[in-house]
């Protein structure tokens, strides 16, 4: 086996992951994020991540901070709309300290109200510099498009009305009511005896009271497509044509991920990159994304070039997808663009945190793990006929909307 899963009787997971190495590597996961927030609450959820960081019933801020740092290792932590995540890189001696650590501030933060004023600042001056970034503020504008008057359009870091109107008993409330033990994995790489690390969960996790409360989130619709253009003081045009895809548990997935890394995925051979940037010099940033959700994705294409060239660029993403719409892979094609892929899926495993994380992940949102062995048996399974399919469905002209950031001088 490759992993190994052990269930505390609170609901709480270990996972554990063998590998070689003086370093080791560890995640808490927790099935809660921006699509969990209450109306009006946008951003409390990632307000949450930074509170976790600041005073426990034990430590305080600094305390906090040293307990890893110390030891040379590294402590940080994310939220996306449906996770929040704490994560951890040490030398493999510091598992205990690691755990210790981990297990305090998701279980034991006190939200202190002169942090909670403090933090505010920081999460502000984070929202001014991410707005002052078009090619990231862009995409969180077309998710709210994409996902209009649904809690997944909502920017995960809120706005600057929402986050300075947010209460301690807002703060509570929400772990209260979203942190589910039956609704967390922790999850270790590293070279350590399952029976050690099990005994370890038991002493830090195992007597957290269980929380098993549901979930309520609502599956969003799919809205119309629509075109929309704002002028913004930037230098040159920033795009996103897309749309909603497949959620994490379809089938369909996998034949959607290949012909993404097709269009626009890692590397420089993209069919985007080799036609809009090689051969015509029009966009210096092009890319496609497909990003999954319990119930919905995203297939998104991003670009930036001169406002000159940007209705060139838009023509020209469009008769890519025309092409894997009406043109089925050859066997080469397809025989190359599976092993291309599968082999960044291998060079991928060798970052560490990134694999304990995404096997976390595998284990909160379907309950096991593949291998490399069977990720690998899925791509090759994707018939040209389905990929086809799959492109007439999601590139779709019918359902793409496209958002532009244009210079506004």
């Amino acid at each position: 086996m490759d992993y190994q899963v052990y269930t505390l009787p609170n609901g709480i997971r270990l996972l554990h992951k063998h590998a070689v190495s003086p370093l080791a590597h560890c995640c808490f996961i927790v099935n809660a994020g921006a699509r969990d927030e209450a109306p009006g609450k946008d951003g409390l959820a990632h307000f949450i991540e930074h509170l976790l960081f600041k005073a426990t019933e034990r430590r305080n801020t600094e305390q906090i901070l040293n307990r890893l740092e110390l030891v040379g290792a590294d402590l940080n932590a994310y939220t996306t709309k449906e996770y929040t995540c704490i994560h951890a890189s040490f030398l493999k001696q510091h598992l205990e300290r690691a755990i210790d650590l981990t297990e305090d501030i998701v279980f034991h933060s006190t939200f202190p109200e002169e942090e909670l004023v403090k933090e505010k600042s920081v999460v502000l001056d984070e929202i001014a510099s991410y707005l002052d970034q078009p090619d990231e503020a862009i995409q969180d504008d077309f998710e709210d498009m994409l996902f209009k008057h649904h809690p997944l359009g909502r920017n995960i870091l809120g706005t600057a009305d929402s986050v300075s109107a947010l209460s301690r008993p807002d703060v509570k409330d929400f772990v209260a009511q979203n942190y589910n033990t039956h609704q967390m994995v922790f999850a270790v790489l590293g070279e350590y005896d399952f029976k050690k690390l099990v005994k370890l969960a038991e002493k830090y996790f195992g007597h957290i009271p269980e929380n098993a409360r549901g979930k309520n989130r609502v599956k969003p619709h799919i809205n119309p497509s629509e075109v929309a253009r704002f002028s913004k003081p930037i230098s040159q045009t920033h795009g996103v044509i897309g749309g909603q895809a497949y959620a994490s548990c379809d089938k369909r997935k996998n034949g959607l991920l290949l012909l993404n890394n097709i269009l626009g995925g890692m590397g420089m051979s993209s069919r985007l990159n080799l036609q809009i940037r090689e051969k015509y010099g029009i966009a210096y940033s092009i890319e496609s994304n497909y990003s999954t959700f319990s119930d919905t994705g995203i297939f998104s294409i991003y670009f930036g070039t001169d406002t000159e060239k940007a209705e060139r660029a838009v023509k020209l993403i469009h008769k890519e997808l025309k092409k894997l719409r009406e043109q089925k892979l050859g066997t080469l094609q397809l025989a190359q663009a599976k092993q291309k892929f599968c082999g960044q899926i291998a060079l991928g495993e060798e970052n560490r945190i990134g694999l304990i994380i995404a096997m976390a992940k595998s284990l909160l949102d379907f309950g096991y793990v593949d291998s490399i062995a069977e990720v690998f048996a899925k791509i090759n399974a994707v018939t040209a006929e389905e990929m086809q399919d799959i492109a007439n469905e999601i590139f779709d002209p019918a359902r793409l909307t496209t958002l532009l950031f244009e210079p506004n001088d």
